[in-house]
């Protein structure tokens, strides 16, 4: 584990790297993002132990020579109110910059293949995903769960709605130019990179509905994707077998397009 710093807008960011215990000297490594969920929130740091509470994906992915980047954007607690408020009407703006500044911060401090880099993440690090894949090449492959493609359609279907005004300053019925202009769908053309997406079906905070835009428009631009909708389950993937098929899949999914 390290933990990374670096400078991105002005601001000081911070992240936290999970790697193989030993590496070969000379040798590069795939790296995959994990964007935590929120918006408001950060990853902190834990311990990795044996057993399915230990986080098995994190610790499988370094098992089998990933690299994995846990960074803190803007939105994120831990540094002060005016950083936690700064993607105010800006989701997937200066976060995402600050992310793709700390993949290279990453790879300067660690034997990281930069053309071997994976993003995930679950509820607005699903959002995360689905933006980043459709406004940035450097990924070449991707699961999103549970993420958001269409703002405005969003704010009609989910149980939640009340969080988003102070983040977007207005509802989508009063100022529905930024929800569209924050909405990965908008520039689903641009998407290149090779996306698993999954999501529950019962799911109030992130509807099913959104996962199917995202993956549909997908197919549309000749994008390699797999949608995976899991029966019963709600926002997080709370069953056993259901848990061990995503980690499975997603493992699979990466080893597929990032794998040596």
């Amino acid at each position: 584990m390290q933990n990374i710093s670096w400078k991105s807008d002005g601001f000081s960011v911070q992240g936290w790297l999970i790697g193989p215990r030993s590496t070969v000297p000379g040798k590069k490594y795939p790296m995959i993002v994990q964007v935590h969920g929120g918006p408001a929130a950060a990853a902190a740091p834990r311990y990795i132990s044996p057993g399915e509470q230990g986080n098995p994906l994190v610790r499988e992915l370094v098992e089998k020579g990933y690299f994995v980047f846990l960074p803190n954007p803007r939105g994120s607690f831990g540094q002060g109110q005016d950083f936690a408020m700064a993607n105010r009407r800006d989701f997937g703006g200066g976060d995402l910059r600050d992310i793709l500044a700390g993949v290279d911060a990453a790879a300067a401090a660690s034997p990281v293949d930069t053309s071997r880099l994976g993003l995930m993440g679950h509820s607005y690090g699903g959002f995360m995903t689905m933006w980043g894949v459709t406004h940035s090449q450097r990924f070449k492959a991707a699961v999103a769960g549970a993420g958001i493609a269409n703002w405005i359609s969003y704010y009609g279907q989910n149980g939640i709605d009340q969080w988003m005004i102070p983040f977007f300053g207005a509802s989508a019925y009063d100022d529905p130019a930024i929800y569209r202009q924050l909405s990965p769908i908008e520039s689903i053309k641009a998407a290149r990179t090779p996306t698993l997406v999954y999501v529950g079906e019962r799911d109030v905070e992130c509807p099913p509905a959104q996962s199917m835009e995202f993956w549909h428009g997908l197919k549309a631009m000749g994008v390699p994707t797999s949608l995976v909708i899991y029966e019963g389950e709600g926002h997080g993937i709370g069953e056993p077998e259901h848990q061990q098929d995503l980690r499975k899949r997603t493992i699979e999914w990466f080893g597929r397009y990032l794998a040596d």
